[in-house]
């Protein structure tokens, strides 16, 4: 029986865990143009006997910007800021993907700069709200983007990907989740386009698949992997049909040889046991366990092969050595949703020792 304190090889390296740090949005990108700062490194550093840690999301271009104060991936000062953070998470024996997300329609005017527009795969506002710097704000009607600013998106990801290999980090993780650019092409109620890249489940499942090829060719597959949520309403996003859905988006990746899938658990585990058994590759889960963070029971799902790795993410806010807290049981200290976001230092140091 294989368990979650076991070495896991993927991505050209052998980890010493497969515990998985998920990424979460700290909004802390204080330093020059958006850039993670010396407490950046620090947290990340702390954390480093994860078996892999994924990053916040990180901004592949200025319009994929969704929240205040969060850290892109397409200047040459973020390149230099970030490569304090992975040096200081290697140094500890960490290894650390950088999570690219592009939030599309999820924004506002405010977080941008003059003249530049959310965009989307159709001109359809979400029904939803964002943070903003005056408070939660509604989304606008997003920019529709043309076959030609598709492709120069696309663009914008393997540039981000190649920025990241620069700055230092093991690999990147596609964000196709949680209602954010990748879902809204995916989405029925986001994604309006009868041509390519719309319509059909074909057309759907087209921008997030030609993203992760686009990225592999630039880096290499065995420093890709790539986050979905099936189902997940999160940001105004309607799906239909997931097991279709998802179960073409897999095969349509599947020949690149991935690093791995992460799959963000909604409450139906049969779609998750099913995505499971056709992906080949390396599956990591984020499993449901609302209203609860994940768990020490969660280790579980490792030993009966539901996945190879297990994803912790406000547990790991809480108790940065949280892999050893797992492994011997516990004490856990409880996450508290108020220091997540901020410029608070609360979740950098403030935790407790083992006992």
């Amino acid at each position: 029986m294989t368990t979650a304190f076991e070495p896991l090889n993927f991505a050209g390296v052998t980890v010493n865990n497969r515990i998985v740090m998920s990424p979460m949005t700290r909004s802390r990108a204080y330093g020059p143009g958006q850039s993670p700062t010396e407490a950046t490194a620090l947290y990340y550093a702390q954390r480093a006997s994860a078996g892999l840690i994924v990053s916040e999301g990180i901004q592949p271009s200025v319009v994929g910007q969704g929240y205040p104060d969060t850290p892109g991936l397409h200047s040459s000062a973020q390149v230099e800021a970030w490569r304090k953070v992975t040096d200081a998470v290697h140094e500890k024996g960490g290894v650390i993907f950088a999570q690219l997300m592009h939030t599309g329609r999820i924004g506002h005017p405010s977080l941008l700069p003059e003249g530049v527009t959310s965009v989307a795969p159709s001109a359809v506002a979400a029904d939803t709200k964002v943070f903003t710097a005056e408070g939660l704000q509604p989304c606008v009607t997003p920019k529709a983007l043309t076959p030609a600013e598709i492709q120069g998106t696309i663009a914008d990801f393997v540039s981000a990907a190649r920025n990241a290999i620069a700055a230092g980090f093991d690999g990147v993780e596609i964000h196709g989740a949680n209602g954010y650019l990748i879902q809204q092409f995916l989405s029925d109620n986001a994604n309006l386009r009868d041509d390519e890249w719309g319509g059909t489940i074909q057309g759907r499942i087209r921008f997030g698949a030609e993203v992760a090829k686009a990225v592999t060719d630039a880096i290499g597959a065995h420093r890709v992997g790539f986050r979905i949520s099936p189902g997940n309403p999160l940001n105004d996003i309607v799906e239909s049909d997931l097991p279709n859905l998802y179960g073409e988006l897999l095969t349509a990746l599947s020949p690149l040889g991935l690093a791995y899938v992460h799959l963000m658990e909604g409450p139906d585990r049969e779609l998750t046991l099913q995505l499971r058994k056709q992906w080949q590759g390396t599956f990591i889960l984020n499993p449901f366990t609302h209203p609860n963070p994940t768990g020490l029971d969660a280790l579980s799902l490792v030993e009966d092969g539901t996945a190879d790795a297990v994803a912790f993410g406000a547990l790991f806010i809480a108790n940065p050595d949280l892999p050893q807290r797992l492994q011997q049981g516990g004490p856990f200290a409880t996450p508290d949703p108020a220091t997540f976001y901020g410029g608070d230092e609360q979740g950098y140091t403030d935790y407790p020792a083992l006992g």
